[in-house]
């Protein structure tokens, strides 16, 4: 049944997003003459204790003004390879060496991870343990990244322990996911992007509009991102979804930010955006401390 509902969701984000308004890049999110490129390494995660019998691709960001002395603010995104490319509609690198080359956000390092493929799998295929990691509502997750993905970057980069410079992104269930780690996790996740998040009831997420109506104010900062054309299936209504935890944030007294527009089920409009959640993001974030 799961997997009927995620092929269902795949094959309907093909037909949504031929349909949505065309949002454009600004020059933030374009190469700039003179300005220093950050490096990314490819790595592969095949030993998880936590997610067994599977495998990813994973890319460490690296800024050109890191120094190996003052440690790094810290930015982890979910279906890594979505945000690292410098040809999509996001390009997650060229914003950060955009950025933080003008000290608009501090020194980050970028952590992209993919979801996990069962080993033996085509890797070209879909990553069946993707809903698994990302949908469900409980700690697995962050404990992935806190105890073996987050100890690997730390062997080589050194990054800040203040909780205030770390954050964590996705897109659709990579949102709900950032979500989540970030609502489990609090003593180590400060900051949130969710774009386009599956915040329905694929493994519970509709839930959370109520719990952050009934729970105590967690210290997270939160942007979420959706349009009036995304999804709408069994599991539930995208956009109305997302405007449900934004009215429960607003009443819970968080401090949040939405960017609401007619887009679909993509990156499109985060993408356009992007630098600008960065700066919101950012806005206050003191490396000294």
């Amino acid at each position: 049944m799961l997997r009927a509902l995620i092929t269902a969701i795949a094959t309907t984000v093909s037909a949504v997003s031929l349909a949505q308004t065309s949002y454009e890049l600004g020059p933030d999110s374009q190469r700039q003459s003179g300005i220093p490129q950050g490096e990314i390494i490819q790595l592969r995660f095949e030993e998880s204790e936590i997610y067994r019998n599977t495998e990813r691709d994973w890319w460490i960001y690296v800024p050109d003004q890191y120094d190996g002395q003052t440690p790094a603010a810290l930015m982890v995104f979910q279906d890594g390879a979505a945000y690292m490319n410098e040809t999509g509609p996001i390009r997650v690198p060229v914003v950060f060496d955009n950025l933080i080359h003008r000290g608009e956000m501090p020194v980050t390092i970028g952590v992209f991870v993919n979801p996990g493929h069962f080993i033996g799998d085509n890797l070209e295929g879909p990553a069946r343990n993707r809903s698994l990691e990302y949908d469900s509502t409980t700690d697995v997750y962050s404990r992935f990244l806190l105890e073996e993905i987050i100890p690997e970057v730390q062997k080589n980069y050194r990054i800040t322990n203040n909780r205030e410079g770390w954050a964590i992104a996705g897109l659709s269930s990579g949102g709900i996911c950032a979500f989540t780690v970030a609502w489990q996790r609090p003593d180590k996740f400060s900051k949130v992007v969710s774009h386009i998040g599956s915040f329905t009831n694929i493994r519970g997420g509709h839930l959370y509009s109520d719990l952050v109506r009934q729970s105590s104010v967690k210290p997270i900062r939160i942007f979420l991102q959706d349009g009036s054309n995304d999804l709408n299936l069994r599991p539930g209504n995208w956009w109305i979804a997302n405007q449900q935890l934004a009215d429960s944030l607003e009443f819970a007294g968080y401090d949040y930010m939405t960017a609401w527009g007619d887009g679909g089920h993509n990156l499109e409009h985060g993408g356009a955006i992007f630098p600008d959640t960065m700066r919101w993001l950012w806005r206050d974030y003191d490396s000294t401390r």
